[in-house]
């Protein structure tokens, strides 16, 4: 067995079953692409699931690839044992409906031990195999594999529900003696060690799994599949002959890195381990759309890192670490997976600011835990634990982590009875009900139909079948509900108004109006058609956008949440970083482009769930579809969606883009309109920036009545404005920035050229000077100018303007300072300086003339 880098292993992989013919398949994105049964990419298989399906044919019926994967369910273990991880790449080969189990076991065989390959010695090689299948074992001693070697286990029979199933086979490399001196019953007993690594498992999918049937009754697929998955860590641990995954060169440059930054050598620490793994499986999952946040994938991630960075104190480490790692992974894995190079910069960014913002009350919240376990013994609260959740961004899995440590307990329900309190307090505090209506047993149990007609119609003679507090309920509604981030239409109900219009628990739409409507009272039901018409151009809009930014941005940007309403269109998108205007000016573009230069026909279509992701039909992660699902097709935007929308999209007739900005962690928001007066509609976003320039305006009349502003930009309807404004109030600053300093230059000028009207007597050397509505930045040149021109001993300058008075005093006899001193207590005022230069100020103008003669007196 010759040693291998793990890209050679890669490499090996795919080029053996290259030269069998297999299609290589790239590695999928770790975010599911329309499919959201799955929180992760976890296997192999699963981006390779519409073949197996049958949703969509392959090119090739062969498939072989190594597909970057993560699994969450066990992340306490990681670190513990030598090969749990969250991240970790799968080596696979496929075949749908090709070559079956024979071939499976002989390809495997060959690429384990022969010499051009992989080259394992036969003898360390054992095999699992479901007892019943006497083809797998017979195929595997054909082969030369020693009997002794093929183990039987009931469990090798892979099968989830009713489908697809079959028996499986398992392989196993001993490492020998030194790691255990027990044999092959480590295998059959399934007893955990470290001798036997499993390293690959080969699924051979030939039963259909059906309810009420005994395994051996399942009759047999016409079509058979072969589904296999080889750990890419595990064949590193045993070729490179590493103790564990964590010594390989998938992970051992981060560790070293950790080491330098600690002070601390690796010697199998637990603390290394955790650090090495999350920061692979935070930098490609970051990479590939994910972000950082408090719900699903989001709150997988922050809680990876949090746990690593309470790993990093172990190590001495309390700044930021982890974001210094990221070019460790890159370095490490960026041959491969080229697209860590491009977004390494973006990673470290959004790493460094999440730790940071979770150092900031780490130590706040270790202090409290401690206290608690200190106050209440062996069983912590859930209340102190949800406290530890919601002040210091403890995740629950992290507090019970640190209880474990200390020996203790949490009362993890009581934890989850408080979290479900403040729940509902949210649900509580929003402004809309539809949350709450659900929570009620009069909405609950109303299950009598209704129809909605309103992609068809905009209005309907409708019965009142049903009158709740809040609202009521027709036979049928031409009334769109607020739903898929469309809001209600507007309208009347027997010119009663409209107000909003929500979906009940079993589907209803409940109109709320003002006014007493009977249950049974035959109604004429009128949508506002103005407010429908500017909805469904904004809706469509939206598509169309959302389309632009994955051409333009990346395909990585997918839609986090959205409203269009009759005023406006508003998309909240995951990105890595802030775009350039330039950027946004594209997208813009681009969307115009298909409603003015290519309109596109807008063809809505009812399908089946699988048909529509068949066709690139854009599914939202986290909603829910039936099995027929309702596809808006504009041929270069395809989305599922239930909203309404215009029949081509010259129907919009413009697009601008009003606005842009972070809403959150890689989280960003755009908001624009549609329409024939998109000039006029944005005037509403550039209104913070009209006030601003009102502001200017106001401070340039009282610079200069006679100067004119700078010309405002002609309004075009577009991106370019809010741009357009924004230069030009930088111009405009500049510009009151010149304009002050001509005048200051002018007022300056003016003063110093009349000094003879400030000075009474030049024969006198000690004088006291008053003037009024000197310019401030003018009165130190004044006093100078004075000074110098009478030749003076003592020169004391009091000038009043708006309401306050500045004294100065410049002496050559050393008194300035108790000079100025002097006037200021007289004053109510301060003031104070050095013996030959002294300034200060009050605003006691009644005291001045009192003062001058004083100070007069004085000199």
């Amino acid at each position: 067995m010759k040693f291998m880098t793990a890209a050679e292993i890669r490499d090996t992989w795919l080029k053996f079953f290259e030269s069998k013919k297999h299609k290589v398949e790239a590695s999928a994105s770790l975010v599911p692409q329309n499919d959201p049964t799955l929180l992760w990419i976890n296997a192999g298989v699963a981006p390779l699931k519409k073949y197996f399906d049958g949703s969509e044919k392959p090119t090739n019926p062969r498939i072989t690839n190594v597909q970057k994967c993560i699994r969450t369910n066990d992340i306490d273990n990681v670190g513990k044992t030598a090969r749990h991880h969250t991240f970790f790449e799968m080596l696979g080969n496929f075949s749908i409906g090709d070559y079956f189990k024979t071939e499976a076991i002989a390809w495997g065989l060959e690429i384990l031990s022969d010499p051009k390959w992989f080259g394992f010695p036969k003898e360390k090689l054992y095999m699992t195999y479901y007892p019943d299948d006497f083809e797998a074992r017979d195929t595997w001693i054909k082969l030369g594999v020693d009997p002794t070697h093929l183990i039987p286990r009931a469990d090798n029979f892979w099968e989830i529900g009713s489908g697809p199933c079959g028996p499986d086979t398992e392989i196993y490399f001993d490492r020998g003696e030194s790691y255990d001196s027990r044999g092959k019953i480590l295998i059959e007993e399934d007893i955990e060690n470290e001798r036997f690594i499993e390293i690959w498992n080969i699924v051979f999918s030939q039963y259909n799994s059906k309810p009420g049937l005994k395994r051996d009754e399942y009759p047999e697929l016409p079509s058979k599949n072969i589904d296999t998955g080889a750990g890419l860590e595990r064949f590193a641990c045993v070729i490179q002959q590493t103790k564990t995954n964590f010594e390989t060169d998938l992970f051992f440059p981060i560790i070293c890195h950790a080491e330098k930054l600690s002070h601390i050598k690796y010697e199998g620490q637990m603390a290394f381990k955790v650090i090495a793994d999350h920061i692979k499986a935070l930098t490609f999952a970051i990479s590939d759309g994910a972000i950082l946040s408090n719900e699903g994938r989001g709150y997988v991630l922050r809680r990876l890192l949090r746990r690593a960075v309470k790993y990093g104190r172990k190590l001495g480490l309390h700044e930021p670490f982890l974001y210094l790692l990221v070019d460790d992974v890159v370095e490490t894995m960026g041959v491969f997976y080229q697209n860590l190079h491009e977004t390494k910069d973006i990673v470290k960014k959004l790493v460094l600011k999440e730790e940071q913002k979770f150092l900031e009350t780490i130590n706040e919240g270790e202090k409290h835990l401690l206290e608690a376990i200190d106050k209440e013994g062996k069983l912590i609260s859930g209340d102190t634990a949800f406290k530890l959740y919601d002040t210091y961004g403890f995740p629950i899995e992290l507090t019970l982590e640190y209880a474990e440590e200390h020996g203790v307990e949490i009362n993890i329900n009581q934890f989850h009875e408080a979290l479900e309190k403040q729940k509902e307090r949210s649900r509580s505090a929003r402004t809309t009900k539809g949350s709450m209506k659900a929570q009620e047993e009069a909405y609950l149990s109303f299950t009598e139909p209704s129809k909605f007609i309103g992609y068809d119609f905009l209005q309907s003679e409708s019965k009142v079948i049903k009158v709740f507090e809040e609202g009521i309920v027709l036979d049928q509604t031409p009334f769109y509900a607020t739903s898929g981030g469309q809001v209600a239409d507007l309208g009347t109900i027997n010119g009663l108004e409209v107000t909003e219009v929500s979906k009940l628990p079993n589907g209803q739409f409940l109109h709320k109006i003002e006014g007493g409507i009977e249950e049974g009272d035959e109604v004429l039901a009128i949508v506002d058609a103005k407010a429908r018409l500017k909805t469904i151009r904004n809706h469509s809009a939206a598509h169309l956008f959302h389309q632009a930014i994955k051409d333009i941005f990346g395909k990585h940007c997918n839609q986090q949440g959205s409203q269009v309403a009759p005023k406006s269109w508003r998309f909240d998108f995951n990105h890595f970083e802030t775009e350039h205007d330039e950027k946004i000016l594209e997208v813009e573009k681009l969307v115009n482009h298909y409603i003015k230069k290519t309109p596109l026909d807008v063809i809505i279509r009812q399908m089946p769930l699988e048909e529509a992701r068949k066709i690139g039909a854009m599914a939202l992660f986290g909603e829910k579809y039936g099995d027929i699902v309702r596809v808006v097709d504009m041929g270069w935007s395809k989305e599922l969606c239930g909203g309404t929308h215009v029949k081509n999209t010259k129907e919009i007739i413009d697009f601008a883009i009003c606005s842009y900005e972070s809403i959150g962690s890689g989280i960003y928001r755009m908001e624009g309109v549609t329409g024939s007066d998109t000039k006029q509609q944005i005037m509403h976003y550039l209104e913070p920036y009209m006030l601003e320039v009102q502001s200017l305006n106001d401070k340039l009349n009282r610079l200069s009545e006679s100067t004119n502003p700078p010309k405002l930009p002609e309004i075009q309807g577009s991106y370019q404005d809010i741009i357009n404004m924004r230069s030009y109030l930088q111009t405009y600053k500049e510009f009151i920035k010149d304009v002050e300093k001509n005048i200051h230059r002018e007022k300056q000028q003016d003063v110093l050229t009349r000094l003879d009207d400030f000075i009474k007597d030049h024969s006198k050397k000690r004088q006291v000077i008053l003037t009024e509505d000197i310019d401030s930045k003018v009165i130190k040149q004044l006093m100078d100018a004075l000074y110098d021109k009478i030749k003076a001993e003592v020169l004391f300058l009091i000038n009043v303007s708006e309401g306050k008075t500045t004294f100065l005093c410049k002496s050559e006899l050393g008194n300035a300072n108790d000079l100025v001193r002097f006037a200021a207590q007289f004053t109510n005022g301060s003031g104070g300086g050095k013996p030959n230069l002294a300034q200060g100020g009050t605003q006691e103008i009644s005291k001045i003339e009192a003062l001058k003669q004083m100070i007069e007196e004085m000199l």
